[in-house]
């Protein structure tokens, strides 16, 4: 294999002439909740509209229309978390090219059956990102056809850093630029674009913590590759971590106030200002990289973010075993205008005094304030609170 090289800005603006007609020029947005509580100007560039719900669209496509007749011939491979999967598919079916995608078993279902639905030939193997990829290179080797790196490629990379293009002409005076890092093509192709463009821009990479679980399955991969780490220790300014909670936070407020539907690693830039982990007070754009979230998942976080946020409160009580006890341990509930979804009155199978009963509650309220007066009033009228969550 011929040694990678990083693509240049004429790269990039070619990857742009390539892509033109099939990716979108995607919207940015100003975020008041975010400037309000950040106290800088927000900006937000909202790649999760992009088609295939994310930015590999970019560089997929452009990949795929430099290849040549015979390698258009042989179909070509790709590993994939989800998101470049889906990207090659679509790519290959607008090019007319067969695509074989290898997804880890436990891929989102949001993003395998799209993949599917592309026309792409999809196996599910192994656990992670890695297993699929020893996966398509033994396919590759058996077959011929071409491999489609998700990052290590510097015809995806220009593809991707076609994103640094329209932020410097959207956005030209915003001071600070993030952008979520996991295999580091979209922030290599990016900071490359914009180190050429608007040189006095500072570029922030934000990243999960590596090699456990983590709900930002799109940049869930052990290590950048050596071609984009190369290009990202020249090209960003600095690279922060953030922690799952910090990704919940951010996804539930995004949906809840910019209207805006993004997944894990699309929601790492906010995460991270949101936890004041970004410092200075300068303009800043957070890129939504992508919002292909998977429906279970996004309601497991939108829970967890509501109880967070005192949205949400799951109690349990104590009450005297006798007729309408229940009743009025409700009235005190109603009185303080918390709505309830869901009961549990248990009289066995707990430690209980003979006479007493126990009540799990799960209520809707509106914010933390809400939730101690609610515990307070019931601890007022005598009935003991263990706050669950």
């Amino acid at each position: 294999m011929a040694t990678r090289t990083a693509p240049t800005l004429s790269d990039i603006e070619a990857a742009r002439e390539r892509i033109g007609a099939h990716a979108r020029l995607t919207p940015v947005y100003g975020s008041a909740t975010l400037s309000r509580q950040t106290r800088r100007e927000v900006t937000l560039k909202a790649e999760n509209l992009q088609r295939t719900g994310s930015f590999k669209i970019r560089g997929a496509f452009n990949r795929l229309s430099t290849l040549s007749p015979d390698e258009r011939a042989a179909g070509v491979v790709a590993a994939s978390a989800g998101n470049h999967g889906q990207a090659v598919a679509w790519a290959a079916r607008e090019l007319g090219v067969h695509a074989t995608i290898f997804m880890p078993q436990d891929a989102p279902m949001a993003k395998v059956e799209p993949t599917v639905g592309y026309g792409a030939e999809e196996v599910l193997v192994g656990t992670g990102f890695e297993d699929a990829m020893s996966a398509a290179v033994q396919r590759v080797e058996e077959t011929g056809a071409t491999f489609v790196h998700a990052f290590e490629d510097e015809r995806v990379i220009a593809g991707q850093g076609t994103i640094g293009l329209e932020l410097a002409e959207q956005l030209p005076d915003v001071g600070t630029v993030l952008i979520p890092v996991g295999g580091g093509g979209l922030a290599a192709g990016i900071s490359i674009a914009l180190r050429a463009k608007r040189p006095g821009m500072r570029i922030i990479g934000v990243e999960v913590r590596r090699g456990g679980y983590t709900i930002a399955d799109g940049i869930a991969v052990k290590q950048p590759g050596a071609l984009t780490m190369g290009i990202l220790e020249e090209t960003l300014d600095e690279i922060v971590e953030v922690s799952d909670e910090e990704i919940s936070e951010a996804i539930t407020l995004l949906l809840e106030r910019s209207k805006l539907l993004v997944e894990g690693a699309g929601a790492v830039g906010v995460a991270a200002l949101l936890a004041g982990k970004i410092d200075g007070d300068d303009s800043v754009c957070a890129l939504l990289s992508g919002g292909n979230i998977d429906p279970t998942l996004l309601l497991s976080v939108l829970r967890h973010g509501l109880t967070v946020a005192g949205r949400y409160l799951v109690l349990r009580s104590r009450l005297g075993d006798r007729p309408g006890e229940l009743i009025r341990f409700l009235e005190v509930v109603a009185d303080t205008r918390a709505n309830i979804v869901a009961i549990e009155h248990r009289r066995e199978g707990v430690a209980l005094e003979v006479a007493d009963t126990e009540v799990e509650l799960t209520v809707v309220t509106r914010n933390e304030q809400h939730c101690l007066r609610l515990i307070a009033a019931l601890e007022s009228h005598g009935y003991p609170v263990e706050r669950l969550r």
